[in-house]
Order: structure tokens, then sequence, then C-alpha cells
């Protein structure tokens, strides 16, 4: 089992209040972001981690099969899609995305254990997508979620 998180150095953000109307659209403005991978524990503890920042909504999709109709039912801002998986890989699913009209302008980061640190530091691309190297280190996620997403949510 990879393990895809060092949350070493996450800020937390606990103080948080969503009341009135200020806190509606504070909500509404969060960014949708679909995790796919295999690893339960690690799209739950990611899912955790990143919504704690107060501006994303996290949708885990454990099943690599179903990753597609969960995208086109969540409508997210950007998936990170691991690579290696049981059934269909990473490679399969972004395929699909890239062919489905209402979803192929939707970014995608692969999450992959394939490479290194270094190596994802070179900006070279999968299959024309960004990639981090696992372990994922939550700080650079967010920075490649922010880098990766688009101007506008499309809700």
């Amino acid at each position: 089992m990879n393990k895809i998180i060092e949350a070493d150095f996450f800020p937390r953000e606990s103080n948080l209040e969503f009341s009135g109307s200020i806190g509606r659209s504070m909500v509404e403005e969060k960014r949708r972001i679909l995790i796919v991978d295999n690893d339960r524990e690690s799209t739950h503890v990611v899912k955790i981690l990143l919504e704690r920042t107060g501006r994303y909504f996290v949708l885990e999709e454990n099943d690599a099969t179903k990753a597609h109709q969960s995208a086109r039912h969540f409508r997210p801002d950007l998936i990170l899609l691991d690579i290696v998986m049981p059934d269909t890989d990473g490679g399969e699913v972004a395929a699909q995305i890239q062919a489905d009209p209402d979803l192929q302008r939707t970014p995608i980061i692969f999450l992959t254990a394939l490479v290194t640190k270094a190596e994802a530091k070179t900006g070279l691309r999968i299959q024309g997508h960004p990639f981090l190297a696992k372990p994922i280190n939550i700080p650079e996620l967010i920075k490649g979620i922010e880098e990766n997403l688009p101007t506008h949510a499309t809700f």
C-alpha cells in the first residue's frame, strides 16, 4: 500500500466560522476537487487536510472504474488522479475524462509513486498533465492545485 501523504507542515486553520450570508457565500466559492485513488486511507486524509483550509470541497473515489461517472455527477474544478490502480489505471481514467465534452477542460494532476520528487519538479508532464510524486507533501499539493485550477469555478 502506497502512502501518499506528508502532512508535517500543514497549516491549521481551525477558526473558520460559516454563519450568515457571508458564511454561505464562502461555502459556495469552495473549489471542487475529486481525488481518485484506490488507497482509502490516503484519500480520506487528503480530503480532510484540503477541506481544513476552507478553500476546497473534496469528493473521494476509491474505485477507478467509477471515476468517470463520479466526475460527471460531481463536476470537479480539478481532479487528483493516481496512476497505478487495479482494474483501470489513471491513464485510462484521464482518457475517459478528456473524451467527455462536459469534462474535457477539467484539469488533472496525476499522483504517482513511479517518479521521484526530483523528477516531478522538472516540469515534465504525463499525457500532457502535471504530476506530483508520492508521498504527497500537502503544501506542494495545494500549490499544484492552485497553479492548475481554472480562473473561475464551474458550478
